[in-house]
């Protein structure tokens, strides 16, 4: 299975930009501060052909289920209902997350043993790398 090198838990260690993307998603400033502030983890597990990417913070834990390929409905942490759709393409879980008439587009790979997690809104990059626990 392809999603196997994804699987586990990451804790974040750098990111870049991820002000100016949450800004461009229209997350406020008071959420923005204290996303940027955070340190988060990321689990990744599968049951079956249920994928599951757990996401803990001191400020909020998320927790999305779905089967590759199927769209599903996600509540992002900022609160934002949004129709979402994750594939494996080659070696990039690519999520695509639809609402009011935008998109943003989250691209996990693993690079050299490193969650590297490139977040797309319109010409905003927000570049976010784990480590493995």
């Amino acid at each position: 299975m392809m999603i196997k090198p994804f699987l586990g838990t990451w804790n974040l260690v750098s990111s870049e930009n991820f002000d100016e993307y949450m800004k461009e998603l229209g997350v406020n400033f008071a959420t923005r501060n204290v996303a940027g502030l955070v340190k988060m983890s990321v689990r990744i597990s599968v049951n079956g052909e249920t994928v599951t990417i757990r996401t803990e913070s001191s400020f909020t834990d998320t927790e999305i289920s779905f089967i590759l390929g199927q769209e599903f409905d996600e509540t992002t942490a900022d609160n934002r209902k949004v129709k979402s759709i994750i594939i494996l393409d080659s070696d990039t879980m690519i999520h695509v997350q639809k609402w009011l008439g935008k998109e943003t587009t989250i691209k996990r790979k693993i690079v050299a043993g490193k969650m590297v997690v490139e977040c797309t809104m319109n010409n905003i990059v927000s570049t976010r790398i784990y480590e493995k626990a």
